[in-house]
């Protein structure tokens, strides 16, 4: 598996693709939820297998040098392979050399605990997406 984090047209289009694919036909999110408008000036972390994208996330840069990273979707057939981990450790490593301050995520409730593998706190709960309830966590130095 080969894991690049980019930030240009390309990943821009090859994220939503997978995104859409993942969020809006599987699991029914509006796109409208998806396409924020933050995809252009952000970096996104593509898993490759084969030469084909099976994976994405995204790590969006926000005033006062902190981060938001979202929009983590593996393709179906690939899951539980260990395949996020790799994209969340390789934004947690972009926003390391960026000397980005700290991280906001807004996870589903259930993987509070996954996100607390890798140094997240929990702040609060969220909204509400479809069906799956969101908590806010925070990845802050020095934890980065």
């Amino acid at each position: 598996m080969n894991i690049v984090v980019r930030k240009d047209t390309e990943s821009t289009l090859i994220s939503q693709k997978i995104r859409h694919e993942v969020f809006v036909q599987e699991q029914g999110i509006p796109l409208s939820l998806d396409l924020d408008g933050l995809d252009d000036s952000s970096y996104h972390s593509l898993a490759y297998i084969d030469g084909m994208a099976i994976g994405v996330a995204r790590l969006a840069l926000l005033e006062n040098n902190n981060a938001v990273m979202a929009r983590v979707a593996i393709k179906k057939d690939y899951r539980g392979k260990g395949i996020a981990t790799k994209l969340i450790e390789s934004l947690i490593s972009k926003a390391k050399k960026l000397g980005i301050n700290s991280i906001e995520i807004h996870a589903h409730e259930y993987l509070r605990e996954y996100y607390e593998s890798f140094g997240f706190k929990y702040h609060q709960q969220v909204e509400k997406v479809g069906d799956h309830q969101l908590i806010q966590m925070y990845l802050t130095q020095p934890n980065m």
